[in-house]
């Protein structure tokens, strides 16, 4: 049976664990074919194989998207490989937590450069293959789909450079889908809140609990399966509905 992705091609950054590997997951068993795009060879090579065992199409791509040349070569190579891109998840992050005296200003790097160069460099490539697939049938519309983060609508004591990152990632959404919505390609941000994925278990024990484990207490914490519903509720709509910001936020427990 035909489904809504069926003869589309998506690109998915991160992907080789949490919400990256949920989101190629569902997209997939929505008849996209993807491409896994992360550092991990081989965590990417076993989401493959898990794809390919369900009958999905999935191709791997190590890359450092923080590189520009290789953030390049891997859209380049799925273009190559499918003849086509028409969905990029910006899905790639990095949430290192702390107050700005005494921070670590490496850290600060690392977290800028996957969260927002690592955005830009991907969706700067992707753009112009992304409107051919969209202008080649008046019947197709292509997606972009920045997972942002509650972060980037509410600032917090102690997630200063986070919420910089983060705060860019929604204006940067907004600043495109002006520029390229009446082109056929749908932009939007999914912005998260408490989501349980490998996305700050790079902090230090102190810092999580003081300021992250807190913010779990009382709440129903969101999978990055969640998320991957998010991502493919709205990139399967209909041609003429766009969500151009979207949350997904926990409940309380009772």
């Amino acid at each position: 049976m035909t489904s809504k992705l069926t003869g589309t091609v998506a690109l998915v950054t991160g992907a080789s664990s949490g919400i990256g590997a949920a989101t190629a997951r569902r997209l997939a068993e929505q008849g996209a074919s993807v491409a896994l795009v992360a550092r991990r060879k081989d965590r990417l090579e076993a989401l493959a194989a898990e794809i390919e065992q369900t009958g999905g199409t999935a191709a791997v791509l190590a890359a450092d998207i923080t590189d520009r040349l290789q953030a390049e070569g891997a859209v380049q190579q799925v273009v190559d490989r499918f003849g086509r891109l028409d969905t990029l998840v910006n899905n790639a992050g990095l949430m290192l937590l702390g107050p700005v005296v005494g921070a670590d200003a490496e850290e600060w790097d690392r977290m800028i450069a996957i969260n927002v160069k690592g955005l830009l460099y991907t969706t700067r490539v992707a753009l112009p293959h992304l409107l051919k697939a969209a202008e080649q049938d008046p019947r197709q519309v292509a997606d972009i789909v920045n997972i942002g983060s509650y972060a980037g609508r509410v600032a917090s004591k102690g997630f200063g450079v986070y919420n910089v990152a983060k705060f860019g990632v929604h204006a940067f959404t907004e600043s495109l889908r002006q520029e390229v919505t009446q082109r056929h390609v749908r932009v939007g941000v999914l912005e998260p809140g408490a989501v349980e994925s490998e996305l700050g278990t790079h902090n230090k024990p102190e810092v999580r609990g003081e300021l992250i484990d807190p913010y779990f207490e009382g709440t129903e914490v969101l999978a990055a399966e969640d998320i991957a519903d998010g991502v493919a509720y709205m990139v399967t709509r209909p041609r003429h509905a766009a969500v151009g910001e979207l949350w997904i936020m926990p409940t309380e427990q009772a």
